[in-house]
């Protein structure tokens, strides 16, 4: 059997039990993503949802384990305007190597989950 995948729906990304308020002051306030309301039979679990272009990222709270390679990579436009914003709000940035035909970087919210944003080279 082929799976015939349709699209990415959203990704999972974990933040410490009791720090939605900071996690909205970073995804909504700083990167200012819109948050999407869950439905009411998964608000008890905590966390929030956000939206990014047409994906969402489910911010799920649980007891934090040591740092991972797992990321979202999101192709932007404007990719030195969006780092040097990054930057004057003090927001941890890891330069990248390009890979093919994109330059990119990572950035990391508070509990070190990391985000790679990448332009193509035209």
């Amino acid at each position: 059997m082929k799976i015939q995948f349709k699209r990415l729906n959203h990704i999972q990304i974990c933040i410490p039990h009791g720090e939605e308020d900071k996690g909205r002051a970073f995804y909504c306030g700083i990167l200012g993503l819109n948050e999407v309301e869950k439905p009411e039979r998964m608000k008890a679990a905590g966390g929030f949802w956000v939206e990014i272009a047409d994906v969402q990222i489910h911010i799920g709270t649980e007891d934090m384990q040591s740092t991972s390679k797992r990321h979202p990579a999101f192709e932007v436009e404007s990719l030195d305007e969006i780092k040097s914003y990054l930057i004057s709000e003090n927001i941890q940035v890891i330069e990248q190597q390009n890979v093919g035909e994109f330059m990119r970087f990572s950035f990391f919210d508070y509990w070190n989950n990391r985000t790679e944003l990448m332009q193509q080279v035209k």
